[in-house]
């Protein structure tokens, strides 16, 4: 089983979206997992989540945990939040657009802070002692996005090489051989597989994806204040990680030919990934002058034990292809149904993200504001599956998978904030560096936000726009010699142009 997964990896591994079995995990989906933006609060959103140094906040527990050594009260809060999105989907030449909203929580948590009172706090080290416990949203997976053109390829002649691969699975629906076979996708001729799908007619794939999920991070911190000059922190990171893909893929003939044995098909895959995991944070906050702070936080990697449930379906239609081979049932559509038809598939896993550095900075404005940087770096290529022994081959491959693909990432954060007595004004950026080695796929955010302080409660308001680029290959082909001849080896990119705009709103009580 090994040796077939790991060829099947050499040829589909490309597709995030279509994969032989839920164990073709591959460098799309390392990344997804390993790319972390903390949502949390409405106030550090605003200020571009630019918080190592600032603290005083609850999600700082998430990026530098010493921030909880700033607070001086106990808080509660919390913060509901709606995402909008729209990605624009180019594939060789045709654009199509996608929209999609989402209502989720930024954070919920409480901080239970002791600070001694009077002359105790005069001789004491330990100016506060802070308990934090909550959950933070660190990654939000939801997105829709389509596109659709004209190529000279065929998602099809997959199910042909495996066919020629392992000609005994034809009859397996559990494989692409069988899929294909059961699907009348598939011929045969001098003892080799073929599609029937001409591919050089040049047939309108498209391809629409709908992404959900997330991670929320469940957090235990402590942290204090020593003398006023250095402020430590821990983080237990619990995350808690959902993620659901309902992909369907199209290949439609446009040529005009009714006789060539093949309309359409349509495959299907709902996939949905689950699963929890542990990290440690660790944070400190020194401020060398009343004016000045200088942060600097650690987290280990995450070890995620995740779990893969997949299911797929297929409709096709080859015309007249049926009457040819002399089948009693005629019906051009064939359908090859979930469970009952193709069996659905498990598989369980362990991943491991890689570690994180984060350098603050901040200048503290008196009473009437701050500014504020964060640099964190992280190597997105470090991030590792672990599958079981058995699969050992499939793992070595798509690790290195992963190291060949992806890259280091530099994010830096930039934010500010305004106080005009009890209303706070705010405005951060956020930068990502490219994480891929094989194209450019920078990330921007742009934020703005508002508060109102008073001394039992505070109400914060932030909006974050957020824009990048991603390509994916609808497919991943390689040459497949058929009887039809052997098509290109490379199938064209789409262009995702992601822009989304969030906004939060964060409730919260001192007492």
């Amino acid at each position: 089983m090994t040796k077939r997964l790991y060829l099947f990896a050499a040829f589909s591994l490309g597709l995030s979206s279509v994969s032989y079995n839920a164990i073709a995990q591959d460098e799309s989906d390392a990344f997804r997992y390993s790319n972390l933006s903390t949502q949390g609060t409405a106030r550090s959103m605003g200020f571009g989540g630019a918080l190592g140094s600032i603290g005083g906040d609850f999600s700082s527990l998430s990026v530098n945990p010493a921030g909880i050594g700033v607070y001086r009260s106990s808080e509660f809060m919390l913060s509901p939040a709606i995402r909008l999105g729209s990605v624009d989907g180019s594939y060789v030449g045709n654009s199509m657009t996608d929209n999609n909203s989402r209502f989720t929580f930024g954070n919920i948590g409480l901080v239970l802070t002791s600070v001694p009172s009077g002359r105790r706090y005069q001789r004491a080290d330990w100016k506060s002692v802070s308990f934090g416990i909550g959950i933070n949203r660190v990654a939000d997976f939801n997105r829709n996005y389509v596109y659709s053109g004209r190529d000279a390829t065929s998602f099809s002649e997959l199910f042909a090489l495996d066919a020629n691969q392992y000609p005994d699975d034809i009859t397996n629906t559990n494989t692409f051989a069988g899929i294909g076979w059961e699907s009348y996708l598939l011929d045969t001729a001098n003892g080799e597989f073929f599609s029937v799908v001409d591919w050089r007619a040049r047939p309108r794939h498209q391809k629409t994806v709908r992404e959900r999920g997330g991670i929320s991070e469940f957090a235990i911190s402590l942290g204090g204040n020593y003398q006023e000059k250095l402020m430590l922190g821990a983080t237990l990171g619990l995350p808690i990680l959902r993620y659901s893909r309902q992909m369907s893929y199209q290949e439609t003939d446009e040529s005009g030919d009714l006789n060539n044995f093949f309309q359409s098909f349509e495959y299907t895959e709902n996939l949905k990934t689950e699963g929890s995991g542990i990290n440690l944070k660790l944070g400190a906050i020194y401020k060398p002058t009343d004016q000045f702070r200088i942060g600097l936080a650690f987290h280990t990697p995450t070890f995620y034990s995740l779990k893969d449930v997949q299911s797929r379906t297929i409709t096709t239609n080859t015309e007249n292809y049926k009457i040819d081979l002399g089948q009693q049932n005629t019906n051009p559509v064939t359908s090859l149904l979930s469970e009952t038809d193709i069996p659905i598939q498990t598989f369980e896993y362990n991943l491991i993200t890689p570690m994180r550095t984060v350098v603050s900075l901040a200048g503290i404005i008196a009473k009437s504001g701050f500014v504020t940087m964060d640099y964190e770096y992280v190597d997105h290529g470090a991030t590792r599956f672990r599958y079981s022994f058995e699969e050992r081959a499939a793992e070595t491959f798509v690790n290195k998978k992963i190291k060949d693909s992806l890259q280091g990432s530099h994010i830096i954060r930039l934010g500010g904030e305004i106080k005009l007595d009890i209303i706070a004004l705010r405005a951060g950026a956020g930068y990502y560096s490219n994480p891929f080695k094989t194209y450019s796929g920078d990330r921007l955010d742009l934020s703005v936000g508002a508060g109102l302080r008073f001394d039992s409660w505070f109400l914060d308001l932030a909006l974050v726009n957020t824009r990048y680029n991603r390509k994916e290959q609808p497919f991943s082909l390689a040459a497949v010699p058929t009887a039809q001849g052997t098509p290109p080896v490379t199938v064209p990119y789409a262009s995702l142009d992601n822009k989304f705009n969030t906004v939060a709103i964060t409730f919260g009580v001192k007492f």
